[in-house]
């Protein structure tokens, strides 16, 4: 099985560097980028970051109201407009109206997502952490990439997630049709999704000079925890008796302007040039899981993740569920 070359760079950046840490003496005056997922959390962060160093940055919203309150306090040159990643014809819409209106996309951050929710279905009946976490992003891409492709050098975000260690593709049942839902399962397979996406993207952007990139942002207090009630969070170590944060999350936890970090490493670091489709967490490319470490579970990629064969089987996987939405 082919992956991708998973060797850190010794960037220079750590688990706790900053959005501006890792921006700093980086001009982006007169390029464009897209962030989903713009107006919370660490999408919020990594827009503020964008247009401090004179990016466009363009915010898809599928709440207005919410994203024009968020992004009011913002800096710069940020616009918003409307799109839902869980309705095709609005993802086709948005994508269509940008590249009418747009000379260029030099970033697109898919930065958008939802995390073990209940079972939901979304488009064509697909699961909607798959549906919208992977296949909305996919549509969106693909409906994009005539934009991406003329910029020359442009680079697409696929925020992924330690998570993919919690499931494969299921390539057998990924709607779970025909066996019971387990919305963690189901989440690990949707960031599996994304880091695979992001390989087999790599390959069609290549004669345009473009890249793209997984990201692990990290573990990070932000709405993306939603539909997780506060009894499962305190089984899972990550809030105590009190329902404040634990010693475990306040020590390695991330906060949101640390979260964005990585996301803007990748999008912007002269140093990923020839490492397309690389898995990266905390500033750098991600080393392969170490299974003889007691950190396995949170760091490193496993090589499922970065698997060339399977990234181009999920892009085939993915075509055809669209041709058929």
């Amino acid at each position: 099985m082919a992956v991708s070359d998973q060797s850190p760079t010794g960037s220079g950046f750590h688990a706790k560097s900053e959005g501006a840490d890792v921006l700093a003496g980086i001009d982006l005056a007169g390029k464009t980028a897209i962030v989903t997922g713009g107006y919370s959390g660490i999408g919020l962060e990594t827009v503020r970051s964008l247009a401090a160093r004179g990016a466009s940055v363009i915010v898809p919203v599928r709440s207005p109201e919410r994203a024009a309150q968020a992004l009011a306090g913002v800096a710069g040159d940020v616009t918003s407009a409307p799109l839902d990643l869980a309705d095709l014809a609005s993802v086709r819409g948005f994508a269509e109206n940008l590249t009418n209106a747009l000379e260029r996309l030099d970033m697109l951050i898919n930065n958008a997502g939802i995390m073990a929710c209940p079972e939901t279905r979304v488009g064509p009946g697909w699961e909607s952490q798959f549906g919208i976490n992977h296949m909305g992003h996919f549509a969106l891409t693909r409906a994009l990439m005539p934009l991406l492709q003329k910029s020359g050098g442009a680079r697409v975000i696929a925020l992924s997630s330690t998570a993919h260690k919690l499931s494969d593709i299921r390539w057998d049942d990924i709607h779970y049709r025909d066996t019971p839902y387990d919305k963690w399962q189901a989440y690990g397979q949707a960031k599996t999704a994304n880091a695979l996406f992001a390989n087999a993207l790599s390959r069609r952007l290549k004669a345009s000079d473009g890249a793209a990139f997984a990201v692990h942002p990290g573990g990070i207090f932000t709405p993306l925890q939603r539909h997780l009630p506060t009894e499962e969070m305190i089984a899972l170590g990550w809030l105590g008796e009190d329902g404040e944060p634990s010693e475990l999350a306040r020590q390695g936890f991330k906060t949101p302007e640390q979260g964005c970090s990585t996301t803007l490493w990748a999008a912007t670091a002269p140093g990923l040039a020839g490492m397309p489709g690389v898995y990266c967490e905390n500033c750098d490319i991600a080393a392969p899981t170490d299974t003889s470490s007691p950190m396995t579970r949170y760091v490193g990629v496993d090589p499922h993740a970065c698997s060339d064969e399977s990234a181009e089987r999920l892009w085939d996987v993915s075509e055809a569920l669209l041709a058929e939405a």
